[in-house]
């Protein structure tokens, strides 16, 4: 059973001085193990918490979302921890929800967990609500199933799937690549919590930086990823029959979404 004591929380920071400590300070309260990983930041982002209980990764220079990721995994596997949650430092994902995507990680073993952004959608910028439906359709030819929101940042990572080596794709295509990597190389499925969307509007006092992801720079480099890992797979009519046969699993208890559905045994994923 997967608690607080044994998984760690791990947040990569560029330039996030102006939520930071609010971010890692609602992290503690969750978790007693929290990794920050700051890419090059230059606006004091490590000063502000550095009176914290944390661990603390720096790169001198920048070097993207996917090297945080790849750090603080290596870290949380290097303590000893049997899962990471991940969420950004920009204030956009509430550490409350950590405890939900706790819950449903131990409701489907060895899967991922993912925040799926379903909440309160009206406050999602429309953009960015479509470039994310893009984003799931494109991600699903490369695990062979559906996912509802592959492009949140607020997710469960088993050991096993933290520890994978060789997961290529840089800055937010890496974590398409690991979903992806995951389900050839684990059969691993994507299990959806759903999570309030927290986005800078006319209804909301709370402050947030501008996002680092462009939706049209970063969706062509994972469309590309994508299009060219399929067409070396070959077999689309295949992988369009497996994608059909497998919707979403969304965990929602409160049956707002849909009831708590079992995800495929691994072994029966990987045949799908």
């Amino acid at each position: 059973m997967l608690d607080r004591e044994h998984i760690a929380v791990v947040i990569p920071a560029l330039n996030e001085a102006l939520r930071i400590r609010e971010v890692v300070q609602g992290a503690l309260a969750q978790c007693p193990h929290v990794i920050l990983v700051d890419d090059g930041s230059e606006d004091g982002t490590v000063e502000r918490v550095a009176d914290l209980p944390i661990t603390v990764l720096r790169h001198a220079r920048r070097m993207g979302k996917g090297a945080s990721l790849r750090d603080g995994f290596r870290e949380a596997l290097r303590q000893g921890h049997a899962g990471v949650l991940t969420m950004d430092g920009d204030g956009q994902h509430a550490a409350a929800d950590l405890p939900r995507l706790l819950d449903a990680a131990n409701r489907h073993p060895g899967c991922i967990v993912i925040g799926a952004r379903l909440r309160k959608r009206s406050q999602q910028p429309t953009y960015r609500r479509l470039a994310n439906e893009f984003g799931d359709w494109g991600v699903a030819w490369g695990t062979g199933y559906q996912i509802a929101d592959s492009q949140s940042g607020q997710r469960f990572y088993p050991a096993a799937v933290a520890a994978l080596h060789d997961v290529p794709g840089e800055d937010f295509v890496f974590e398409a690549q690991i979903l992806m990597s995951a389900a050839q190389r684990l059969g691993t499925r994507c299990v959806s919590v759903p999570i309030e969307s927290r986005y800078k509007s006319v209804h909301c006092h709370e402050q947030f930086r501008a996002s680092h992801f462009r939706p049209v720079r970063d969706f062509t480099r994972i469309t590309w990823h994508i299009v060219a890992q399929c067409l070396k797979r070959g077999g689309l009519p295949a992988m369009y029959r497996r994608i059909r046969a497998n919707p979403p699993v969304i965990d929602d208890p409160s049956g707002e979404f849909g009831t708590v559905f079992a995800p495929l045994p691994v072994q029966q994923a990987r045949r799908a």
